[in-house]
């Protein structure tokens, strides 16, 4: 019998970091770079990049559902971004760098647009700005882009943006780290 796995696809900034986050998840059984969320057809990186195509970088994310729930994706999407500020990650600025879901069922958009209700609810805190749709076409990242934490793990941008996520993923999310990640 075969396994029905789900995806969904998340954009948060640089798609090398939330990559590196999301592959050490457990039942997530694959995670692939790429553009999506605007207009252009077969964007490349550069062109995403210019700021002209209305793509994000993004991540497609396809897990277990059985191993994972939607709402622990969505708990580790924004405790691992910045969901308040308007096309921006850090140093990253452009709208290829914001902050976005989208979803490949109602089921799915319902309980992001829930979850994003409750964290504005909560006293003090900015309000999320992460953009919700559908998901119209997925474009995958070059090769060179494709694992390129595993790749390129001791590069000075690996070092100083992605490790830092990943040990906050190891301190805050243990329990749905799979075994001997991290």
């Amino acid at each position: 019998m075969d396994k029905e796995y789900s995806s969904i696809v998340f954009g948060g900034g640089c798609f090398w970091c939330t990559e590196a986050v999301f592959r050490n998840l457990r039942g997530v059984i694959s995670v692939m770079p790429g553009y999506a969320g605007g207009l252009m057809v077969n964007p490349t990186y550069e062109q995403v990049c210019a700021g002209d195509t209305g793509h994000a970088e993004v991540i497609k994310i396809e897990y277990d559902p059985t191993q994972i729930r939607y709402e622990d994706l969505l708990i580790v999407f924004f405790a691992t971004h910045d969901a308040t500020t308007v096309n921006r990650q850090g140093n990253d600025v452009g709208s290829q760098y914001r902050s976005i879901i989208l979803y490949s069922n109602e089921q799915q958009k319902c309980e992001a647009e829930t979850f994003i209700e409750k964290l504005n609810e909560q006293p003090g805190e900015k309000s999320i700005v992460t953009e919700v749709k559908s998901l119209d076409q997925f474009y995958e990242a070059e090769k060179y882009h494709q694992n390129y934490f595993e790749r390129n793990s001791d590069q000075p941008y690996c070092q100083i943006m992605i490790n830092p996520k990943l040990e906050k993923v190891k301190a805050k999310f243990h329990q749905l780290l799979k075994q001997n990640t991290l």
